[in-house]
């Protein structure tokens, strides 16, 4: 089968033939049609994340596509499913973060001594077929296109789990910290569910696009937000921990900033406000990733109903290494998808 592999940390990616994986017990066979980038794809390149432990290095944890074979035991799944795969998939069931029984999330990569880790422990999806736990894979709605469908199972997964994570209430206002790949699907996941949206960004070229895609207002700063009005929500779903910390001065008494992405450059710090302490605020901040499997389905439904409509830049596997240099740059409006 076909391939983007990374040869090596640094190194630019390759399009090359490798062994089609055969599923084991629990696991299905995916015959992927689309495969998101993300950001992390770069960073794993780079090598500020680990580099991927597999050989050859095949990233991509939002792959989709229809299930060819299926392994011993697998019942939940069938021939012809339309499906994609998640982040992570499964924890080693045994060490202590384990054996506190949680469900499988975002949490579960981070804790767990030895989790499965799509396109880190086990090969990813940027590949003509990636083989995946049963239980590590979701239904597509009928009628998503895959192209849609993959940018949602990481990315969507992230926002829809972030606005969910902070429960804002029926008239109260939600802003999106970075219009990105993540930012530009939590601005319209939050105007679907009827809330005055504001985008904080501090790109003019992006203001046009966050009001395309629902923003009722758009800022640049912290302060910005406090002169339109605050905001009760604060989805900081971009990569610089000192914007999350200037939002800070446009949420409103008892509003909730919510932490998505990293930041691998600082650590998060309350900005000094003298007439208005962080603790007199009863500011809550929340930290979110992926929540679990119903949030997830949940997002695609969204998307699925055309209530939400993931913005993606299409490209064929022998222009991996274009797409992943375009992420690196900023440069995709808003998803890069590899399409098999």
């Amino acid at each position: 089968m076909k391939a983007a592999v990374i040869p090596g940390p640094g190194l630019e990616w390759e399009l090359r033939e490798v062994p089609t994986p055969t599923p084991g017990p629990g696991q299905v066979l995916i015959k992927v049609h689309a495969s998101g980038i993300c950001f992390n794809d770069v960073l794993a390149t780079q090598g500020v994340l680990p580099f991927p432990a597999v050989s050859p290095a095949i990233t991509g944890h939002e792959p989709v596509g229809e299930v060819v074979a299926v392994g011993a035991g697998v019942t939940s799944r069938e021939v012809g499913d339309r499906v994609g795969t998640t982040w992570v998939q499964a924890g080693c069931g045994r060490c202590a973060y384990c054996k506190l029984d949680l469900p499988v999330t975002g949490q579960t990569a981070l804790n767990c001594t030895a989790p499965v880790v799509t396109g880190f422990t086990v090969p990813g999806g940027h590949a003509e077929y990636v083989v995946a736990a049963a239980a590590a894979t979701v239904l597509l709605p009928d009628g998503l296109a895959y192209e849609h469908a993959a940018p949602v199972m990481c990315a969507g997964y992230t926002a829809w789990s972030a606005l969910r994570q902070a429960d804002p209430q029926p008239g109260e206002r939600v802003a999106v910290l970075g219009i990105g790949a993540v930012g530009h699907l939590a601005l319209q996941f939050a105007k679907a569910c009827g809330h005055d949206t504001v985008a904080v960004t501090h790109s003019p070229d992006k203001h046009a696009l966050a009001r395309e895609l629902g923003a009722d207002e758009v800022v640049g700063t912290g302060a910005e937000l406090a002169e339109a009005g605050g905001a009760d929500v604060v989805l900081a779903v971009g990569s610089s921990y000192r914007a999350a910390s200037d939002s800070l001065l446009g949420l409103r008494p008892d509003g909730r900033l919510v932490l998505t992405g990293f930041d691998n450059s600082q650590g998060f710090d309350l900005a000094p406000n003298p007439m208005q302490p962080f603790f007199t605020q009863r500011h809550r901040i929340i930290g979110s990733t992926h929540n679990g499997l119903p949030y997830l389905r949940e997002a695609l439904d969204l998307v699925a109903g055309g209530a939400v409509t993931p913005k993606v830049e299409v490209h064929e596997p022998s222009e991996a290494a274009k797409a992943v240099s375009r992420v690196a740059a900023g440069d995709v409006r808003f998803r890069a998808v590899l399409r098999f």
